[in-house]
């Protein structure tokens, strides 16, 4: 028990980001500011916050780069998916580009921020790790599949049909205190897939954004989102890895 503890104290450490996005969306719930949008307000807090987290050491200059690479990625897919009609963001706000608030590639760049604080606190070092143009290409092939399953086939179960039977030998090693444990990779896909599920709940519930089936009010997000949910922290985490590799192999 006493080694739960610690870890999940060091999970909460790592869930720093993330936890400042949930109480910016409840806070600006309740709380406004005068003359300036919700929306804005959110984009400003989480600027600040990253950073505080890097003048306080909290965060890496490396991290920060790893984030502003995913807040790019995710404010692209969510370009896209608004255009779409997957979901939209009803509030007005100066931040705000083709109906997407730009606070929005903050919550992507947030998973990143877990992963690679997470990483560091952990000790994470992974075993069999597939030859990386594999990862890449599967990587890939995952984030293209967001876009791509509009026009053509969803190919979404053979993908992670794919990443099973390239990362079936790949295992997570982290270190809580002085005791190192392990788990499958794809069984830590699953879980902080799951999770981050539990907290898109949350999120679309204090007003962060609406699937189309919330527009007459909230209800819970659908169970088949854990599924993109799962193949989105599947590239997150690659690309978090690759670029993990790339710098320990630059190492002298």
């Amino acid at each position: 028990m006493r080694q739960l503890f610690y870890f999940g104290w060091e999970q909460a450490k790592s869930c720093v980001f993330p936890l400042v996005i949930f109480l910016s969306l409840g806070l600006t719930q309740v709380v406004s500011v005068p003359g300036l949008a919700r929306y804005d307000l959110i984009f400003l807090i989480c600027i600040a916050a990253q950073a505080l987290m890097l003048v306080s050491r909290m965060e890496t200059m490396d991290e920060l780069k790893v984030i502003g690479v995913f807040h790019l990625i995710g404010l692209a897919l969510e370009l896209y998916k608004v255009h779409m009609g997957s979901w939209s963001y009803p509030e007005e706000a100066v931040t705000k580009v083709y109906g997407v608030p730009l606070y929005s590639g903050f919550m992507y760049a947030s998973v990143a921020s877990y992963m690679c604080q997470a990483w560091r606190r952990l000790n994470l070092h992974l075993t069999h790790w597939p030859p990386t143009w594999s990862v890449m290409l599967l990587s890939a092939a995952i984030y293209f599949n967001f876009y791509t399953h509009h026009f053509i086939y969803d190919v979404r179960w053979i993908l992670k049909i794919l990443t099973l039977f390239v990362f079936l030998r790949t295992m997570v090693f982290f270190t809580v205190r002085s005791s190192t444990y392990k788990m499958p990779l794809s069984l830590a896909f699953v879980l902080i897939g799951f999770f981050i599920w539990v907290a898109e709940n949350i999120v679309t519930f204090l007003g962060g954004w609406s699937y189309p089936h919330q527009q007459s009010g909230w209800d819970i997000v659908h169970l088949g989102k854990i599924s993109s949910w799962l193949l989105l922290v599947i590239v997150s985490f690659l690309i978090v890895a690759i670029l993990k590799h790339l710098k320990t192999a630059q190492r002298p």
